[in-house]
């Protein structure tokens, strides 16, 4: 796995992580058992889904840099379609407390979200690979910065 890559889940995944128990644990607190079942499992599947989608990315990003940003909205997309249907699917349900799942869901989503953009922010990632920068547009980087000096 790409260091970039890892980087990412790991700094996204740990506040996220820390952030479901925070809610489980008031959940628990608010609701009883019901709410805690609704919160762990919104934690499960904001981790799951946001892993899934950087392994998805870092995977197109390896093989088809150019595809990056159309990747990154199919998956996004992706990811928004299944949780509404999986919304829709557990709407009636009693096996927990949907309102606990869904603050849970909300909350860890945001978590992630800012991890990932802070992560993006700090990380010097290259944009160009220069080794396969062509060689008249390295004489002329080249030229360009021999005439600052």
């Amino acid at each position: 796995m790409e260091n970039f890559t890892r980087t990412v889940l790991v700094r996204a995944a740990v506040p996220t992580l820390v952030a479901g128990i925070v809610a489980t644990v008031v959940a628990a607190f608010v609701g009883g058992a019901p709410s805690a079942v609704g919160a762990i499992l919104g934690t499960v599947i904001v981790l799951v889904f946001f892993m899934v989608g950087q392994f998805v990315l870092a995977t197109v990003l390896h093989h088809n840099p150019e595809m990056a940003l159309s990747a990154a909205l199919v998956i996004y997309l992706a990811k928004i379609g299944l949780l509404m249907l999986l919304l829709f699917v557990l709407q009636g349900t009693t096996a927990f407390d949907t309102r606990a799942f869904a603050f849970t869901i909300v909350l860890c989503t945001l978590v992630w979200t800012a991890a990932e953009v802070w992560v993006l922010a700090k990380t010097k990632a290259l944009v160009v690979d220069p080794a396969n920068v062509p060689e008249a547009a390295q004489r002329i980087a080249d030229n360009a910065s021999n005439a600052d000096q």
